[in-house]
């Protein structure tokens, strides 16, 4: 993927990771791609929550580390995915992932499991974790159909 929009975002804990969510749910529509990258136990699951709660999602929403997708009936549907388990990329494919690109929102959990089946179209979030215990850094980069919809929003919390 050529970026062409590149932005970094600080939280200062879980929270505030879940918070920096909302603005890209609300402005997201079906056929969106966002892939979550980074190590354990950094914080994409805390963000695919705050991201499917922007969007109405309630209730126990697990990671879907086991099953590998959880399907989320929101406004539009939100489609999660979890692929730190697939063993090769055409193994997603079984995951229904050609519904999910064209009909929902997909955030991919592990998207570098994907291979080339990847989307150039996708948002990536890239979440580390910060200087802190606590705090994370958030690394977005973006296609251009992603950059003119993301330029101005506001992650302010």
């Amino acid at each position: 993927m050529t970026a062409t929009f590149n932005r970094t975002i600080d939280t200062a804990n879980e929270n505030g990771t879940r918070a920096r969510a909302g603005p890209i749910a609300k402005m997201s529509a079906g056929g969106d791609i966002i892939g979550l990258a980074g190590e354990l136990g950094c914080g994409k699951t805390a963000f695919a929550r705050g991201f499917i709660q922007a969007l109405g999602g309630t209730g126990e929403m697990p990671s879907p580390t086991f099953t590998l997708v959880q399907i989320y009936n929101c406004a539009t549907r939100v489609f999660h995915f979890d692929l730190y388990r697939l063993e090769k990329p055409e193994d997603a494919f079984e995951l229904d992932l050609d519904d999910a690109f064209h009909d929902g929102i997909s955030l991919i959990e592990w998207p570098e499991k994907l291979g080339p089946c990847l989307p150039s179209r996708r948002l990536m979030i890239t979440i580390e974790f910060g200087q802190q215990e606590e705090t994370r850094r958030l690394h977005l980069e973006a296609p251009d159909m992603w950059a003119a919809r993301i330029r101005g929003l506001e992650f302010s919390v």
